[in-house]
């Protein structure tokens, strides 16, 4: 799980500009994670929801390829963070969304609601 709200992402440059590559998170942004899933409050509300421990060797790994790519500019680290970030995002976007989208509103928008009348429920 991660908590993009705790998380101040920095603005990173758009692709094909001139700028050097930079990893997608700051990398005290990794440890944070990492330390966060790590977190007594997070470890038992992630077995009480998934019924198993949270694995955060990922959020660990990620942390020492940024820093190793902050002090080396290694290519290997940054073959790492990127796939990292990939399959995160790519595990995200797995989930089908909970409610149904619709396409315009209903027919009847600008009429007053019923409020005198019961709900079907």
């Amino acid at each position: 799980m991660t908590r993009s709200f705790a998380v101040q992402e920095q603005v990173r440059p758009m692709a094909g500009s001139t700028s050097p590559w930079r990893p997608p998170r700051v990398c005290d942004a990794y440890w944070s994670e990492f330390r966060h899933c790590k977190s007594l409050r997070h470890r038992f509300h992630h077995y009480y929801t998934y019924g198993a421990s949270p694995l955060c060797e990922q959020w660990k790994e990620d942390y020492d390829a940024c820093k190793e790519w902050e002090r080396t500019q290694s290519t290997h680290a940054k073959e790492c963070l990127q796939k990292s970030e990939r399959n995160r995002v790519s595990e995200q976007r797995k989930f089908t969304p909970v409610w149904e989208l619709r396409q315009s509103p209903p027919s009847d928008w600008h009429m007053p609601l019923n409020q005198d009348r019961p709900q079907d429920s």
